[in-house]
């Protein structure tokens, strides 16, 4: 019945394990296609949508960009001023419409009669009909408003066209009158202009009123017809026709061809359907890029996608760096070359690998030169840049090298662009030489990059290799405690971390990451130094605790490390060296003496169990191997090489056979070399001296 209850009890742990693994692997699925289509959709998102290009064109400057020719047939429009001078020039000769009102006249002409029917008051009455006559006559001649008269005044050349019934004849504008300059002229008779004391109390301008009224519909539809034949356009451009070079000055007339070409794409592009189009590409195009990087990883990088938080920062950079693009490229007056994209591959060599760094770096510059319009120069330049910081950052261990690779990465871009300068150029003095400024400039900014590497590190949870040289440093105040406080301690952690360096260094681990795991492995001792043979001198404090006690205390070390990494916030990857370098495996020493001395007794196993758990990573299985050899090795009556061949041996092949390496990616190989390693430097370590004779 137990039997079969301890069956049952197993099957429906392995169910659990299987439906956890289940779950976690459709989870981590899920979080891949999140994170792929977020990163499309950014990407198209701030790509402009219109496949427009931007240029930014100065008259008299060299041309900057790579040879354009005319993508489609467009017309060579004029410049504004050109068109606006012939406009002038045509409304000089423009002469607007005024409709002669015939009945005004004779309407106020017998108002005036009406009202002064009995004459004028001192003035006998052929006063009556000699302004009557004038009144006609001006009438007759024509009277325009005093605002229009004024304005087409200013030109004495001016004509004006009056429509009388169906006919229009042009007269100058000095042969009509205004309200003010008719009542003026009707005083001009020598009759009237004696009477003008009396007659100004008549109010005589009473019946001057305007009887040339402007026609708005004909002079407008005249004006028209006069704009519509001017021609906006020169010439025109034929699809594949060379328009402009590289280091080609830019001539008026080039000048106004690429305006032009601007202006008819901008046309061409108002159609929403042209642009649902371009939209449609832009999103073909980037989920392929981004596709790929992602099939990449699932080939060759499979543990990086296990480890979401590396996979985040790859797609994070190149979407980063893909909207930055877009946004520098609407701001014609700012170069993307400012923009230090050699940074991508910094970043993810420091924290991922080389072969990822530089797909990683082809995915986002294929992205972003779609959205420029030089863009083979512009992915010639970058992937140049990228690789250079790629095989200049093969390992990142002093600040010196992030300032060496940013001046690296600026000459060999310089190098590459003054290369097709020099291809295109027809003398030194043609080159334009500002693109060079922003390449300085870029260089200046990738030296951002060794700040950015804390916020990274913060952000996505990483430990770079500067931060472990700082961590491995003794004078560190968690090391320096260590060495006052427990010196055996400290000099067993220096000895495993120079043997599991070497073991890194041998099998093409992480050697940075291993030694300053080994550090702190044992940092848990701290609190209880004494119990550590290590740290002992002639007192024993185990002589007074049973077996249990003293197991108990030895592996507390390990869930006392936890604390005192927790409180000094070491890093997770240094915190997995303390919980694993033992593993689940025993405190064997009591362990066995408590089965020694009651044989009889039934033996909880898991008293004398460390937490663990067992390695999962190739530098926590070295450190195992490293500390149990190094420990086990001060125990040698004699340091021959056959000793230290068979005590290597037999510990490393024990832990092999409990298990301790079935859960990390260690192989046979790795592990042959691990004790070769051992074998090599323990004989190093512990090789007979001569002894000095005695003076007599």
């Amino acid at each position: 019945m137990v039997f079969c209850s301890l069956n049952r009890t197993f099957a429906h742990r392995m169910n659990t394990n299987f439906n956890f693994k289940e779950e976690q692997t459709w989870r981590n699925y899920v979080m891949r296609a999140v994170l792929v289509i977020l990163s499309i959709g950014l990407i198209v998102w701030a790509m402009p949508h219109d496949n427009r290009s931007y240029f930014h064109i100065e008259k008299g400057k060299p041309w900057k960009y790579a040879d354009f020719t005319a993508p489609f047939d467009f017309p060579v429009y004029k410049s504004d001023e050109a068109i606006s001078a012939e406009k002038d020039s045509l409304m000089k000769a423009y002469e607007p419409y005024y409709q002669f009102n015939e009945g005004k006249g004779a309407q106020m002409v017998e108002k005036f009669k009406k009202d002064y029917a009995e004459g004028i008051p001192g003035l006998g009455e052929e006063y009556i009909t000699i302004i009557s006559n004038r009144l006609h006559s001006l009438y007759q001649q024509g009277i325009m408003s005093p605002s229009d008269y004024s304005e087409l005044r200013t030109d004495t050349a001016k004509m004006i066209r009056v429509v009388s019934g169906k006919q229009a004849n042009s007269i100058s504008i000095m042969e009509v009158y205004s309200s003010k300059t008719a009542y003026e002229q009707l005083f001009r008779d020598e009759m009237l202009a004696l009477q003008r004391p009396i007659l100004q109390k008549c109010n005589l301008n009473d019946y001057i009123t305007p009887n040339l009224i402007y026609d708005k519909e004909r002079s407008e539809s005249s004006i028209n017809d006069l704009m519509s034949s001017i021609a906006l356009a020169t010439g025109v451009v034929q699809k594949g026709q060379k328009i402009v070079g590289r280091g080609e000055i830019v001539t008026d007339r080039t000048y106004r061809t690429m305006e032009s070409f601007m202006k008819e794409n901008e046309r061409l592009h108002e159609d929403n359907t042209q642009n649902q189009f371009a939209l449609l590409g832009q999103i073909i195009y980037v989920s392929i890029l981004i596709l790929c990087f992602t099939l990449y990883l699932s080939l060759y990088r499979k543990d990086y996608l296990v480890k979401s938080r590396k996979t985040m920062m790859a797609y994070a950079l190149i979407t980063i760096f893909s909207i930055l693009t877009a946004l520098f490229m609407r701001n014609t007056f700012i170069h993307v070359y400012i923009l230090p994209y050699a940074m991508v591959p910094i970043f993810i060599r420091v924290f991922m690998d080389s072969r990822t760094a530089f797909m990683s770096l082809i995915t986002m510059v294929l992205i972003c030169a779609v959205m420029l319009t030089h863009s083979f120069e512009f992915v010639v330049v970058e992937t140049i840049g990228g690789l250079v910081a790629i095989t200049s950052l093969r390992e990142l261990s002093q600040r010196s090298q992030l300032f060496k690779t940013a001046i690296f990465i600026s000459l060999a871009m310089m190098a590459v662009n003054l290369a097709f300068d020099w291809m295109r150029a027809d003398s030194l003095s043609s080159i334009d030489y500002s693109t060079y400024n922003f390449l300085i400039i870029n260089g200046i900014a990738l030296l951002f990059a060794y700040p950015l590497l804390y916020l990274i590190e913060k952000t996505f949870g990483f430990t770079s290799d500067i931060t472990l040289i700082e961590l491995s440093n003794t004078n560190n105040a968690l090391l320096r405690q260590m060495s006052e406080i427990a010196p055996g301690t400290f000099n067993h952690s220096i000895q495993v971390a120079n043997l599991a360096g070497e073991i890194a260094n041998k099998i093409g681990a992480e050697a940075q990451l291993v030694r300053t795991g080994a550090l702190y492995h044992d940092i848990g001792k701290l609190t209880n130094p004494i119990y550590f043979t290590e740290n002992q001198s002639g007192i024993n404090p185990h002589e007074m605790l049973s077996e249990i006690e003293s197991a108990q205390m030895i592996i507390s070390h390990v869930t006392e490390g936890q604390k005192m990494a927790d409180k000094y916030n070491l890093p997770k990857e240094i915190r997995d060296f303390i919980s694993t370098h033992h593993g689940q495996g025993k405190a064997k020493f009591f362990y066995i003496k408590y089965h020694n001395e009651h044989p009889d007794d039934p033996v909880d196993d898991l008293l004398f169990t460390y937490p663990g758990p067992n390695p999962f990573t190739r530098e926590q299985a070295i450190l195992m191997m490293a500390d149990t050899v190094e420990a086990a090795s001060r125990s040698l009556q004699e340091y021959t090489e056959q000793n230290i061949r068979d005590l290597v041996n037999r510990l490393i092949d024990t832990q092999v056979s409990e298990g301790y390496f079935r859960e990390c990616p260690i192989t046979f190989r790795d592990i042959q070399y691990a004790k070769t390693v051992l074998i090599e430097k323990l004989k190093t370590m512990y090789h007979t001296r001569i002894s000095y004779p005695s003076e007599k």
